[in-house]
C-alpha cells in the first residue's frame, strides 16, 4: 500500500514509513535520545529529497518533544530561567538557519551541505562516544573506574553578563546559553535535529548544570526551537510533508514504548556503545550517498520561456 506525498513528489509505502518511525521511536526509548539525528538520513536512504526530510524530520519532533516537556515539568526538572535564554539563542539561530537554508536551496547546494553536516557531526560524537564508552567498560574490568567533576571552572566562566539560576544554583555569564542555543537552534534549520546531542553535553560540561535539570530543560529550548523552524520551514521553504511526518510519528509512538522496556535490560556502558555504533553506521552511510555515482548521472530540465 503506496500513499503520494505531496511535497516529496513520490510515493512511499506506508507500512515503511511506520516502520521507519516506530524503529527510531524504539531507539530513541532504548537509548534516551531524540530520534532527529537518525530520522533525517533515514528518510535519505529511501529517496526522500534531503530537503523535505530535514523539514518533515522537524515537524515530527515537535510532538514527540511536547510529552517529554510536561513529564519533566511534572517532576519540576525543568529551570525554565535557563531555558529562557537558551531559546532566545535557538529563535536567532533557527530563523538564521532557515534563511540560509533557503539560500543554500536556490544555489543548489542545500543536499551537500545536509550529507557534509550529518557526516561531520555525526562521525565526531559518534567516534567520541565510542572510544569514551569502551574506555569505561575496560576502566570497570579492572576495577579503576573513577567518578570525576563534571565540568571545570575555565576562562569562559569569566565572560560578562552574569545572571542567577536557581533552579540549576548557577551564576554564570548569559552569553554560554545563548551562544549554545543559537548553535543548537542553526543545526535544527540545517539538518532537521532537536541538537540534544549537542546541547545535552554542552549544558553538562560547558554551562555546569546538574544533570537532574538538563533533559528537561534541553527538552523545553528544543520543543519551541523545532516549532520555530517547522512554520518558517513550511512558510519560507516548503519543506514540510506534513503527510509523511504524521504516518511516521504513529509509527514512533509505538516504537518508544518498546524501547523504554527493552532498555532495563541492559547495562549503561553497553548502551553507549551501541549507540556509538549506530551513529557511525549512519555517518558512513551519508558518506558512501555523496561519494557513490548517482543511478542517473544526468538529468533534464525543460524551462519555459526560452527564446
Amino acid at each position: 500500500m503506496h500513499v503520494y506525498l505531496p511535497i516529496a513528489e513520490i510515493s512511499v509505502n506506508i507500512l515503511l514509513l511506520i516502520g521507519l518511525g516506530a524503529a527510531v521511536g524504539m531507539l530513541s526509548g532504548l537509548f534516551g535520545v531524540g530520534g532527529g539525528f537518525l530520522m533525517t538520513p533515514l528518510l535519505i536512504f529511501i529517496g526522500i529529497p534531503p530537503a523535505v526530510a530535514v523539514g518533515s524530520g522537524a515537524n515530527l519532533l515537535v510532538a514527540t518533544s511536547i510529552t517529554g516537556v510536561l513529564a519533566h515539568w511534572r517532576r519540576q526538572s525543568v529551570d525554565f530561567k535557563m531555558g529562557g535564554v537558551l531559546l532566545v539563542g535557538g529563535i536567532i539561530g533557527s530563523t538564521g538557519g532557515v534563511f540560509l537554508f533557503k539560500k543554500l536551496q536556490s544555489i543548489g547546494h542545500i543536499d551537500v551541505v545536509i550529507g557534509l553536516s550529518y557526516v561531520i557531526f555525526l562521525g565526531t560524537i559518534g567516534g567520541l562516544m565510542f572510544f569514551e564508552s569502551v574506555r569505561s567498560i575496560a576502566r570497570r574490568r579492572r576495577g579503576t573506574a573513577q567518578r570525576g567533576k563534571l565540568h571545570k571552572h575555565t576562562w569562559v566562566h569569566g565572560l560578562p553578563f552574569k545572571m542567577r539560576f536557581h533552579k540549576s544554583r548557577l551564576y554564570v555569564s548569559a552569553l554560554l546559553p545563548l551562544i549554545a542555543g543559537a548553535f543548537v537552534g542553526l543545526l535544527a534549520a540545517i539538518m532537521g535535529v532537536g541538537g540534544g546531542f549537542i546541547m545535552v553535553p554542552a549544558m553538562i560540561y560547558l554551562i555546569g548544570m546538574p544533570t537532574s535539570v538538563v533533559a528537561g530543560t534541553s527538552l523545553f529550548q528544543i520543543l519551541f526551537v523545532v516549532i520555530n523552524v517547522t512554520l518558517m520551514q513550511a512558510w519560507l521553504n516548503q519543506t514540510v510533508d506534513v503527510i509523511l511526518a504524521l504516518l511516521m510519528l504513529v509509527g514512533s509512538i509505538v516504537g518508544v514504548q518498546l524501547g523504554t522496556r527493552l532498555g532495563s535490560k541492559l547495562p549503561g556502558d553497553h548502551f553507549r556503545v551501541l549507540l556509538a555504533i549506530l551513529v557511525l553506521t549512519t555517518c558512513f552511510g551519508i558518506l558512501f550517498e555523496l561519494v557513490a555515482t548517482p543511478s542517473f548521472p544526468y538529468s533534464v530540465i525543460v524551462q519555459s520561456g526560452l527564446k
